[in-house]
């Protein structure tokens, strides 16, 4: 089965570079769409590799149209190099038709699984969504979060008495001013931040998490409210002047929002059950009868 994941793509464009390949625009036979070497693809072929994609290759592919170009080019750097192996019969050597003849029992076994295994389509029902959706909201739990600002002063954690001290001065002027009434704390950010990046931002850092802060950080913000400003933390690159711009309370994803995921989810959690059901019955049926002295020999040196 030809499949290409997406996150393969690189390596296949990397391959086709090297082989020589190219899609051009045909005169007389309108139902040929692509030319590798001297192998023409067809339409219908085309159409039959695209059918073996995977869900996430198909919703990339629905996101952005242009990467059927990509795809196809990669399927023809395959079909390059199948030829050069069939040709040189490069499947007829002893080890390589014993990894086939294996890949292509294991392929049957796993498809034969797939197909026994499959959910009906009408699984789940939307009763049966919302009865997932309920007993498992903590799963759907979005925490507290907070839009944060900062001002950042560098100071290493190693640095020099004078350093530090210069370092503790800056931070301190920095925050009488944003003590002052009117202050613009994005402007002066702007101005005495040494982070560049968010300075540019007035100093947004933007939504976090309490799991996503750093313990110092963590404490100052979540003993502020919304507007409110930290004093100095002092962490081990330097300084930091915290301000909260708003925040988000603890929620929950509504379904609607989560309803694909938790509908692969469910089909998913049932097709493995499905799978584990057949196999246990298959082996109770067919009780397997091992020589465990034979088998012993086999790992024996």
């Amino acid at each position: 089965m030809n499949t290409l994941p997406v996150s393969s793509l690189s390596r296949w464009l990397a391959l086709s570079a090297s082989v020589l390949l190219a899609i051009v625009p045909f005169a007389a036979a309108a139902d040929v769409v692509a030319r590798v070497g001297g192998t023409e693809v067809n339409s219908d072929e085309l159409r039959a590799y695209l059918d073996t994609l995977g869900a996430p290759e198909r919703a990339a592919l629905a996101k952005d149209p242009g990467m059927l170009s990509q795809l196809v080019r990669a399927y023809l750097a395959r079909q390059a190099v199948l030829k050069e192996a069939l040709t040189k019969k490069w499947d007829q050597r002893p080890e390589v038709k014993a990894q086939l003849d294996r890949a292509r029992e294991q392929a049957i076994t796993e498809l034969y699984l797939q197909s026994l295994s499959k959910p009906p389509d009408a699984y789940p029902s939307e009763a049966e969504l919302q009865a997932a959706y309920d007993a498992n909201k903590k799963a759907f739990e979005v925490s507290k979060q907070y839009r944060i600002a900062q001002i950042f002063v560098a100071v290493a954690k190693q640095a020099d008495k004078e350093t530090e001290e210069k370092g503790r001065k800056k931070v301190d002027e920095a925050l009488k001013k944003v003590k002052q009434k009117g202050a613009d704390f994005g402007a002066i950010a702007r101005s005495d931040s040494d982070e560049s990046a968010a300075a540019e931002r007035g100093g947004e850092i933007g939504w976090l998490t309490e799991a996503q802060m750093v313990p110092g950080i963590r404490a100052s913000v979540t003993s502020l409210g919304s507007g409110a400003t930290s004093e100095p933390v002092r962490l081990d690159d330097g300084w930091h002047l915290i301000k909260v711009l708003e925040t988000k309370p603890t929620s929950t994803r509504p379904l609607a929002e989560v309803r694909d995921a938790l509908l692969n989810q469910l089909r998913a959690d049932r097709a493995q059950a499905n799978r584990q059901a057949y196999l246990t019955k298959l082996l109770e049926q067919n009780p397997p009868a091992i020589n465990e002295l034979a088998l012993s020999k086999l790992v024996k040196k």
